[in-house]
């Protein structure tokens, strides 16, 4: 699963993609960091993994993680292959959700003066610039999609149905600017189709307000704007200041500390975007714990037990028995594997079970 980093030229998207891929490189136990130079891997804040370690005692502990993608800088045209518009959308085609960074400061910590590149801050015009461009993208892929899916239905083709029923639904909205997840499908093939067809505004949206450090909790009317405009979208928003969080990512925990303590805040911001992508992505964790390690799994939700299995290892998948299973409140209220046990609350599931976020898992396989 991947989201993909986008803004403006000058709101700051590069300095947070930075500071993401920094503080994942001083992640202890694990090796993140820029694996491309455009692509960063970074950990998700999880405190359930220290509350496993505090009953289960281990070598490491290894995060879930998170991969991102910094997306070159769009520019009004992009759709049109204006600026870096057509690597842009080939891009974004290929990631799950969308990271916006909207700028929502006047000046840049420090006084610094940095030029908007539409002379003057207004971040719901930003966020509409880039859906603009998104939108007339996928008006550009339906029409092009249109004369081969009606070909291909006189023969009953049954994809080609499905994308026509789809585009007879979407494109209409895409005509009149309106973003494809905002279609209202009931058609189960319809529903289908739309997948197939792979617009880019039918991915989730997340916004980033990148506030200046006098204002890092977003209460500023610029932050406050991308806020009601993000309640309409039914999106999220995470404020952050960019350049606090490359600073951050740059100290030891001591001097981490004491730098959030100064500005008043419980955490680094980037802990709490890493949480709200994982939403985002409609992704869950689930658990193993040994002597080795103690490690959160990323599946998505509903995913079944089987598939669970394999993200640990193909081979788990394939020859799946069952699972041994309890959850992380289990272990806090009993203390132990051994008192779960004996508490009945150690369950053994089959096949068919749909795993639940903060599942602990022993996995039991035919090793063929």
């Amino acid at each position: 699963m991947e989201a993909g980093i986008v803004g403006l030229p000058n709101v700051g998207k590069s300095t947070l993609f930075n500071a993401l891929t920094n503080a994942g490189a001083l992640a202890a136990n694990y090796p993140f960091a820029t694996i491309e130079p455009n692509v960063g891997i970074v950990p998700v804040p999880d405190p359930r993994l220290a509350q496993i370690n505090e009953h289960i005692e281990t070598e490491k502990i290894v995060p879930a993680i998170l991969k991102l993608v910094d997306i070159a800088g769009l520019v009004r045209g992009a759709s049109k292959g204006e600026g870096k518009g057509n690597a842009f959308l080939s891009h974004i085609r290929d990631v799950d959700a969308i990271v916006q960074v909207v700028r929502c400061f006047e000046k840049a910590p420090g006084g610094e003066d940095i030029t908007h590149v539409e002379g003057t801050i207004d971040p719901v015009r930003d966020i509409q610039t880039i859906e603009t461009e998104l939108v007339l993208a996928d008006l550009q892929t339906a029409e092009n999609a249109r004369p081969k899916a009606e070909r291909a239905a006189r023969g009953k083709d049954r994809d080609a149905l499905a994308r026509l029923a789809a585009l007879d639904a979407v494109q209409p909205l895409l005509e009149e600017g309106v973003p494809a997840r905002k279609a209202t499908l009931t058609d189960p093939e319809a529903k289908r189709g739309l997948k197939l067809l792979g617009f880019i505004t039918t991915k989730p949206i997340l916004y980033v307000a990148n506030v200046g450090d006098d204002d890092v909790n977003g209460e500023g009317p610029l932050a406050q704007r991308v806020r009601e405009h993000a309640g309409g979208a039914q999106s999220e928003v995470v404020p952050v200041c960019a350049k606090i969080e490359a600073e951050l990512s740059e100290l030891d925990e001591d001097d981490k500390r004491e730098m959030l303590g100064d500005f008043g805040m419980d955490e680094p911001a980037l802990n709490k975007l890493g949480r709200s992508a994982y939403r985002l992505l409609g992704l869950q964790s689930f658990y193993t714990a040994g002597p080795k390690e103690i490690r959160a799994w990323t599946i998505p939700a509903g995913t079944k037990a089987p598939q669970a299995a394999g993200v640990i290892h193909t081979d788990f998948e394939k020859g799946f028995i069952r699972v041994e299973v309890y959850s992380v409140s289990d272990l806090l209220k009993h203390k132990s594997e051994k008192a779960i046990k004996e508490a009945g609350k150690l369950r053994v599931e089959g096949k068919e079970y749909v795993m639940r976020d903060a599942d602990m898992c022993h996995f039991l396989f035919n090793r063929g």
